[in-house]
């Protein structure tokens, strides 16, 4: 029999391991509430179904009898995929478990339980009440949806006033309309992201990167991440081993993780996220270059209950980085310009916007132009082009 596989959502970033289940041979069955995503045309059955409805998708899951269930590069759909798992006896993680990685007021609670290093934080639906608790905290704080992905509705506030504004900004990304207020902790060297993958309950892979922002328009929003982090290995160790702790206590056994973390200046561990989903931002792909150990291709495998063990830790091989395209400015697209040493660097590009569109000041994910996977000849140069691109790949507007 032909295994069917259930993908939760089909938009660009989430077409691998749509095209790496076809070239199994794998029955593919997409459902989201946006019939236009390009996976669909994919696949070999398209329902319009919401991802984060977690009844109307189990319901068509039994209805097909499928054999596994993805959530790729999708925090909303994470949870949902956990309880049809759960529900259906499929390969997967505790649905519980799942909800409170996605979850960010769930996760912070969770970690402050169980003794992790936290930032003081704390989440609400009513502004008046986040006014209280934002006069304990005081400023620099930051101010986010508490199930948003992307970066979406996130901002940084440095004076008490502006809390009204980031509030507000941050419901209109919140599903459960519930916003959290955290103190900002001043970090050491760069922020890490990066991808991990979970072995019969082992972090069996970690492929961690410097994360990257723009100082000249939203320096929330990532625009890349460099392979591997600058970090020294001892900090680094400490993260793999608070990890590993918080996996064992969640009961997580398989399965794609997503990072993202901090050092603090006394050398303390911070999680920030670990989302239960590959990442997006072309991260498996980079990883793929850098190591070899192809995440598409084992996220697909976990979910069918296959042999995961060719997933093993293995160095990065070279300097490499994924790249976010995107404009510093609202205005309409006019070209895109590219120095002639960046040229020679780009490895992979898919852009996506064309002449005489409206583009939008990079705030989100969902503002990005285009990606680009760059190999560099050393650590210095891809730190310096990447902190400074401007220079060498500039979105031109009119």
């Amino acid at each position: 029999m032909t295994k069917k596989i259930l993908f939760l959502g089909a938009a660009p970033s989430q077409i691998p391991p749509i095209k790496y289940a076809k070239s199994q041979g794998y029955y593919v069955i997409t459902c989201d509430y946006l019939p236009e995503n390009p996976g669909h045309e994919l696949a070999d059955e398209y329902h319009n179904v919401s991802t984060t409805d977690k009844d109307a998708v189990l319901e068509l899951a039994k209805k097909l009898e499928i054999d596994g269930i993805v959530a790729y590069a999708s925090d909303p759909a994470a949870p949902t995929a956990a309880y049809v798992a759960e529900k259906m006896r499929l390969p997967g993680n505790p649905y519980d478990s799942v909800l409170i990685l996605a979850r960010k007021d769930l996760f912070r609670a969770f970690l402050k339980d169980n003794g992790f290093n936290v930032p003081k934080s704390e989440s609400f639906y009513s502004l008046l009440d986040a006014k209280v608790w934002l006069d304990k905290i005081s400023v620099p704080a930051f101010i986010k949806p508490v199930d948003s992905s992307g970066s979406k509705g996130v901002t940084e506030i440095h004076d008490k006033n502006q809390l009204e504004d980031a509030f507000n900004y941050a419901l209109n990304f919140s599903r459960e309309k519930k916003v959290v207020v955290e103190e900002k902790i001043v970090k050491q060297g760069y922020q890490v992201a990066g991808d991990g993958f979970i072995v019969d309950g082992e972090l069996a892979f970690r492929c961690w990167a410097d994360e990257h922002f723009d100082k000249l328009c939203n320096g929330l929003v990532p625009i890349g991440q460099t392979f591997p982090t600058s970090h020294e290995k001892n900090l680094l160790d400490e993260a793999h081993r608070e990890t590993q702790r918080l996996l064992d206590l969640l009961g997580m056994k398989t399965g794609a993780l997503n990072f993202d973390f901090l050092f603090s200046q006394d050398g303390k561990f911070y999680f920030l996220e670990l989302g239960p989903r590959n990442g997006g931002c072309l991260i498996p792909e980079v990883i793929r270059y850098a190591t070899s150990i192809d995440l598409i291709k084992a996220t697909v495998d976990a979910a069918l209950g296959l042999d995961c063990s060719y997933v093993q830790q293995k160095p990065v091989n070279g300097f490499w980085s994924s790249y976010m395209v995107h404009s510093l400015q609202d205005g309409i697209f006019d070209n895109l310009e590219i120095s002639e040493r960046a040229q020679k660097m780009i490895v992979e590009q898919n852009i996506y916007v064309s002449e005489n569109v409206e583009v939008k000041q990079y705030s989100g994910s969902n503002d990005t132009l285009g990606m680009m996977i760059l190999e560099y000849p050393s650590m210095n140069v891809m730190l310096d082009m990447i902190d400074n691109m401007e220079h060498d790949i500039r979105v031109s507007t009119l």
